[in-house]
């Protein structure tokens, strides 16, 4: 966070004197913006700007300080988006930040049950939030927005995106403006958005084009560009008689950008450089082409096979169901999977991995007859499918585990997304596989996991994923959000 400096402030306030109490000055000392890339977005001229490519670049306290850039001018309003309401209210999130900020604000009101700031001279700014499509055309149908911004724009639809872009209009003053801050992900439509002005070659933000200005015509869903308004203008000459293209502008920013957060928690670059080799890449870097592929994941060189574990630790089996038999299965159809894991201290010892092509009926009473095997201190784990059927499923497999330590569990995140604890602690040497038959196939699946469908392979991870998560901490606290992942680094 940005500290106040009384000699080096923002100051807002109305140009001329109030005549009612419902159109009176505000007074505002805020903080400047960083110097650099930070400066550099409150100050762009662009309609649409995109900020930030990297994690601690101050994203998020800059745009709740862009928005408030026009609230001398009455009847000015600015919503700013996140895709679920917990990722605005949750301890350390968008609200908080910006109670920091607008408190500052002399009689501000902010009321954390409506998501909204109002001020004297009645400007406001709101937070909205659109977990599905449908959300912005029902809550946005005939909103004018003068400011709109989105914080975490990747985690967006660009059907999203596009309807809010169509209600961004102003009868202020203020020229309609939105702004959005991410960070990289090479398979979001972001990517294509901000192609321009990253390198092809290494995905790292092109340092000079950083802040430099485009722009666009949009047809048919489709970006026509140009370097200047005139030469667009010339080549769509019926769309130049209704309105002249729109400017575009995306300015990059890591942590390095960000001073006061290095100085005031260094240990927040240490926690990037902790993270898997992918998503360091990303959001210490700001690379935006790496890619989740195989061998990037996991690496099979991380796993060391041993010929024997330490005694007292925490046994766990976990079974990532399929119901397909071996007599009608086909090159495409998945497997049941059962990792036997164990934990030692800090070390993970994966003790054996068992997959079949099983019926539901044979599934269980082979669930059954090796939990006996492994016997009742091994803890039997399974992942729960949603819904009551998911429900009576677990009813049903506890009854037949009476005795044991057996329970569902219900899978947060997506594929990737849940394999990335286990792999960091792989890369980190602390996994290790007990010696056995099954090593080669469980380390194949894992080496070429990527997170797209592909049998056996994604059964054996999202089974040893299972199993790490329920032995150890899975995620950080607060990762996921609406079955999401909310990064606590972004």
């Amino acid at each position: 966070m940005n500290k106040l400096n009384p000699k080096n402030t923002i100051k807002i306030r109305e140009a001329t004197k109030a005549r009612s109490s419902t159109n009176q000055a505000v007074y505002v000392e805020l903080p400047e913006p960083q110097i650099g890339a930070q400066e550099l977005f409150y100050d762009t001229q662009a309609d649409v700007c995109i900020y930030g490519g990297a994690a601690g670049g101050g994203k998020s306290f800059a745009l709740l300080l862009k928005a408030a850039k026009y609230l001398n001018t009455p009847g000015y309003g600015s919503v700013i988006f996140r895709r679920t309401r917990p990722e605005i209210t949750n301890e350390g999130g968008l609200w908080d930040e910006s109670r920091l900020l607008y408190k500052r604000i002399k009689n501000s009101v902010g009321r954390e049950h409506q998501l909204d700031w109002t001020f004297p001279n009645g400007t406001a700014i709101s937070f909205g939030h659109a977990q599905y499509d449908k959300d912005v055309e029902d809550k946005y149908p005939g909103s004018q927005i003068c400011h709109i911004g989105f914080d975490e724009l990747t985690k967006f639809s660009e059907r999203q995106f596009w309807f809010l872009f169509s209600r961004n209009r102003s009868v202020c003053g203020v020229k309609p403006r939105i702004d959005a801050t991410c960070n990289p992900d090479a398979d979001s439509w972001v990517a294509k958005l901000v192609d321009w002005y990253i390198d092809p070659h290494t995905g790292y933000p092109i340092e000079e084009r950083s802040g430099a200005i485009r722009y666009f015509y949009r047809v048919n869903k489709k970006l026509h560009w140009g370097n200047t308004k005139e030469e667009l203008m010339i080549e769509f000459p019926d769309l130049a008689e209704i309105a002249p293209p729109k400017s575009f502008s995306f300015i990059s920013a890591t942590i390095y950008d960000n001073p006061i957060l290095l100085e005031t928690n260094p240990q927040y670059l240490q926690n990037l450089l902790s993270l898997h080799p992918v998503e360091m890449e990303r959001l210490l870097r700001g690379n935006w082409k790496i890619k989740y592929e195989a061998g990037t994941i996991f690496n099979r060189q991380w796993f060391e096979v041993v010929g024997s574990v330490p005694s007292g630790g925490t046994t766990v089996a976990f079974w990532d169901f399929a119901a397909t038999s071996a007599a009608v299965a086909t090159k495409s159809s998945f497997y049941s999977v059962r990792t036997k894991m164990y934990l030692h201290q800090d070390t993970y010892y994966v003790l054996d991995c068992h997959w079949e092509q099983v019926s539901a009926d044979q599934g269980d009473a082979s669930v059954v007859k090796i939990a006996y095997q492994d016997g009742r201190d091994c803890k039997v784990r399974w992942e729960l499918e949603g819904g009551s059927a998911g429900k009576r499923y677990e009813a049903s497999l506890r009854k037949q585990l009476a005795g044991f330590d057996a329970k569902g569990v219900k899978p947060l995140g997506d594929k990737v997304t849940r394999a990335l604890p286990m792999a960091l602690a792989a890369k980190q040497g602390k996994i290790k596989l007990l010696r056995g038959a099954w090593n080669d196939q469980f380390l194949a699946a894992v080496h070429e996991f990527d997170g797209s469908k592909k049998p056996l392979t994604n059964d054996i991870v999202d089974s040893a994923d299972g199993a790490f998560g329920e032995l150890g901490v899975s995620a950080p606290k607060g990762m996921f959000v609406g079955g999401k992942i909310n990064n606590p680094f972004a």
